[in-house]
């Protein structure tokens, strides 16, 4: 039960932060929805940290790692949002504006992960 439980703060945390997030970054002005952008970007980022952080370094509890990697990364990085975005842009014409976020997505998400995984393997 206490899974479930710090699965959910967790989430409630991420959620919030994606939300603050967003609401900063996020313009009508652009094209690019920059705030879904920096939250996955920066999400896979954290993602790497944790991963070496609760697997090798600080080796966490069994209780925390579903709180910090199920529950806060799940809810604060966002595929579906990032699919309706997309989708949205095309329906609406701008398809150079699509491909440049799919693109800047999945590229930058990778290399943040991976940056990640090396930086804090190196501390």
């Amino acid at each position: 039960m206490i899974h479930w439980i710090l699965i959910a703060v967790g989430g409630a945390l991420g959620a919030l932060g994606r939300y603050w997030v967003s609401g900063v970054l996020n313009n009508a002005e652009h094209r690019l929805p920059f705030g879904t952008l920096t939250v996955n970007v920066l999400g896979s980022f954290l993602m790497g940290v944790c991963f070496v952080l609760i697997l090798e370094k600080v080796k966490l509890s069994p209780e925390m790692r579903p709180l910090l990697m199920t529950g806060f990364m799940g809810a604060f990085t966002t595929f579906s949002t990032f699919s309706l975005e997309t989708v949205a842009m095309i329906q609406e014409g701008h398809i150079m504006s699509a491909l440049i976020y799919i693109s800047l997505s999945l590229i930058l998400c990778l290399v943040a992960l991976y940056a990640g995984l090396l930086l804090t393997r190196m501390i």
